[in-house]
């Protein structure tokens, strides 16, 4: 893990910010309402996992039985297309962020590792995905072990994505410190 954090402080430039910038922004500007229209046409509008913070088993049954047929096969098939694209553009955008605010510390610093809490939102997101998309698909039978622990997946995703966008903020302090202290070196 400390090879790929140092890997990414190596490699991570402006071009890099910027195009995780756009991807991002175009990916929340256009193809987020676009799947959320087409999600909520698909399941009735119901309840989904993925955007949910916390729920348990039996809500999961409820949103399967709620979804229908044609509803739970909309969701599997969204997890397993959509749903593989869309976390990579938020874990890009937030290792390039994170890499590039953190890099004015010191590279001994354990702080610089934050660049790899996104990694942890996104496994607990495709873990969500796949415990999800199981339990919808063996509906109406029970996924004992798959069923409970997909909750889980869920909130410590959420938690760590939370965490990958508050990180951002003491960044930014960190980065605005360190270039006013290099300018009143230099002046």
């Amino acid at each position: 893990m400390n090879t790929l954090s140092s890997w990414l402080y190596d490699r991570v430039n402006w071009k890099w910010v910027v195009s995780a910038i756009v991807l991002f922004a175009c990916f929340i500007a256009f193809i987020l309402p676009w799947q959320a229209a087409e999600s909520k046409e698909a399941t009735g509008g119901g309840e989904s996992p993925d955007s949910s913070f916390w729920y348990t088993a039996d809500d999961l049954y409820q949103m399967a039985e709620g979804y229908g047929e044609t509803g739970r096969s909309a969701y599997i098939y969204a997890r397993f297309t959509f749903d593989l694209i869309w976390p990579l553009a938020y874990l890009f955008l937030l290792i390039v962020l994170i890499s590039a605010l953190y890099r004015v510390l010191p590279a001994a610093s354990h702080w610089r590792k934050l660049n790899l809490i996104p990694l942890g939102g996104w496994a607990c997101d495709m873990l969500e995905n796949i415990g999800a998309s199981i339990t919808m698909y063996r509906y109406p039978l029970r996924t004992p072990v798959i069923a409970e622990l997909t909750p889980v997946f869920t909130i410590v995703k959420w938690c760590l994505i939370y965490a990958s966008f508050a990180a951002l903020v003491p960044g930014v302090i960190l980065t605005i410190i360190h270039y006013v202290r290099v300018r009143l070196n230099k002046g």
